[in-house]
């Protein structure tokens, strides 16, 4: 058996940087001199919201939010460095309130801040923006009683606004509490929250949040810290371009892409499809029949491209796979082994290639232990 195995390290984010600084050597300062835009509307931000924003006497839009609203409305990460009284509540919370409107869903949005003066200061942004669409937000700071705040928590408000230490407490021991669902994470005033010494707790509510979600960042200065954070936070889609970089440097193969999760198997498939690329996911969400359907249209040759699950394609029999991808890292080293071990059978050759980035290091070399 003759594999290969090479590790791909993309290292980059997508996200958007904005600054509320006038400096034209500004890291963040594309150069470019745009029309500022006039109003909220001009930014894409939806009538009712507009409207709330007058009622709250923002005649016009902060230089934060020309910035940082527009690309937030697109879909993208925000990372903002931007002081306080700069409007940077605003640059976040218009873009959710947006998002709610159109998909409304409790435990939606997660904002961070380092005091609890902060946190009730964006409560009250938050609550006033969207009076009119009844948003309901949770202050989870310390100080007030953990009981109340769990009854809060159990009315499952559609933003949570707490402290990372008090958040730790109830996501360890308030019994059905659960952020599994959430589409939104602030961060704000990220330089202050790493200074008061949350990282570790930062840490730990990172590692259970999905990864599939959107990611503000606002700070007044980029420290190492917050740099490290900002990597550690944002979505990385670069692996996406280096995937359909391998598949056209090497098509003509036939390749089994591994995914951790059911919901990125299917949108990898997705994605290679629009490219014209023959793709076909199987996952555990999919139905006995469609499963066991993609699986012979990857046998005849009719798609070139399986994005699967390690559960999903467990005891499958699927001779002459060309390529493994393990577009996300596995958690076992059992699991690594399954996967490579899909190439290079019957004294034939094959390639295995895996996804390394700077955060999974030592969980790479862990599966390979």
């Amino acid at each position: 058996m003759a594999a290969v195995e090479e590790n791909v390290k993309p290292s980059r984010e997508e996200s958007v940087e904005a600054s509320s600084s006038d400096d034209e050597n500004s890291p963040f300062n594309s150069g470019e001199k745009e029309e500022p835009a006039k109003s909220f509307k001009d930014l894409g931000v939806t009538e009712v919201l507009c409207e709330a924003c007058d009622q709250l006497g923002w005649k016009s839009p902060t230089k934060i939010q020309v910035e940082a609203v527009p690309v937030a409305l697109q879909g993208k990460d925000v990372i903002g460095l931007a002081e306080t009284g700069s409007g940077k509540t605003g640059a976040f919370a218009l873009p959710i309130l947006q998002s709610l409107l159109a998909s409304p869903q409790r435990l939606h949005t997660l904002v961070l801040t380092p005091t609890r003066e902060l946190a009730f200061q964006i409560s009250e942004q938050f609550e006033a923006l969207g009076s009119s669409i009844g948003v309901k937000c949770a202050v989870i700071v310390g100080g007030i009683d953990m009981m109340s705040q769990s009854l809060v928590l159990a009315k499952k408000p559609h933003i949570v606004i707490a402290t990372p230490g008090r958040l730790i407490d109830h996501m360890e021991n308030t019994k059905g509490f659960s952020l599994r669902a959430l589409k939104f994470l602030v961060m704000d005033e990220a330089d202050r929250i790493l200074n008061m010494d949350f990282e570790t707790e930062v840490d730990k509510i990172l590692k259970v949040i999905p990864r599939d979600r959107r990611t503000f960042l606002f700070s007044a200065t980029m420290t190492k810290k917050v740099q490290k954070l900002q990597r550690a936070a944002l979505k990385d889609p670069y692996k996406d371009c280096y995937l359909v970089s391998i598949l056209n440097e090497l098509a003509g193969n036939s390749f089994m892409i591994f995914c951790s999760t059911c919901n990125n198997a299917q949108r990898v498939a997705l994605l290679l499809r629009n490219l014209g690329i023959t793709a076909i996911p199987l996952h555990g969400q999919m139905s006995q029949n469609k499963r066991l359907g993609a699986l012979n249209k990857f046998k005849s040759k009719s798609r070139s491209v399986l994005l699967a699950t390690d559960v999903a394609s467990r005891g499958l029999d699927i001779p002459h796979v060309d390529c493994v991808i393990n577009y996300d890292i596995p958690t076992h080293s059992k699991d690594y082994i399954h996967r490579v071990g899909r190439t290079a059978r019957a004294g034939r050759s094959g390639k295995s290639i895996t996804f390394v980035t700077q955060y999974d290091v030592e969980l790479s070399s862990e599966s390979k232990a």
